[in-house]
């Protein structure tokens, strides 16, 4: 079972290394101190099993989970507080909470040694942790991936997300991107003043907002400052509405 450790605390990492010295099934092909190379790793390696830092340099943890669309099986490590950490419980994942002990170790990595063995499919828990963190964590920021590149987009780049089957388009000052995302997830984590869900595919940035005019009875087109111009729902209109307040 191959295993790749990402946490940019390096006796964090040795420790890992030496609790799994009792489990001979379980082969660490790589270390990494961020999650740029933590992502390159687990392209590069198709591991069985990473622990998996939160709080690091460059992507965060959570961020570099929602660049991959096989995720593998992933202990958390974490130095969140306790009560932080009490709505992930609640997916199947496993966390430890630093300093943790050999026991408890040992513990998750049983039960994540079980799960690869069942090889059961990690892409429920990642939309279950998606949407969890998104409630919890007001996002400031996306992280998407084109081929092997990196864009972090901060919020007041983007003019507008769009609905698109599995995924969310982000079009921004940089250009277009797809996330592997729910909309309702997204939604959550955005700021309310500053993007408004005006339709059931699309949230708009309402700095990027030029003018509405009326479409037809109970139907609106929005204009962008970009010229793009997008469908208003009536129930998107009643929220546009409440935040410009006019």
């Amino acid at each position: 079972m191959k295993a790749i450790i990402i946490d940019d605390e390096n006796l964090a990492r040795e420790l890992i290394k030496a609790y799994l010295k009792k489990f001979e099934a379980i082969e660490v092909v790589a270390e990494c101190a961020d999650g740029f190379e933590g992502l390159k790793a687990i392209q590069q390696h198709s591991p069985d099993l990473v622990f998996l830092d939160i709080q690091m340099p460059k992507i965060t943890g959570f961020e570099l989970l929602e660049l991959l669309e096989q995720p593998p099986v992933v202990i958390f490590s974490t130095a969140f507080d306790q009560y932080a950490i009490k709505a992930f419980e609640l997916n199947a994942t496993d966390y430890l909470l630093k300093p943790y002990s050999e026991k408890r170790f040992a513990e998750a990595v049983k039960k994540a040694m079980t799960k690869v063995g069942q090889k059961e499919n990690n892409h429920q828990e990642l939309e279950n942790l998606k949407e969890t963190r998104t409630e919890q964590e007001a996002l400031d920021r996306i992280v998407v991936k084109t081929g092997n590149k990196i864009h972090i987009l901060g919020l007041p780049q983007v003019h507008h997300f769009e609905a698109q089957d599995d995924y969310v388009a982000i079009h921004s000052d940089q250009g277009k991107f797809l996330k592997l995302m729910r909309m309702k997830a997204l939604e959550n984590g955005l700021p309310s003043d500053d993007f408004v869900r005006i339709h059931r595919s699309h949230i708009v940035n309402v700095k990027q907002i030029e003018k509405l005019e009326l479409y037809e009875k109970d139907s609106y087109i929005l204009y962008l400052k970009t010229g793009q111009q997008l469908p208003v729902s009536r129930s998107g209109h009643g929220r546009l509405k409440e935040v410009l307040k006019y």
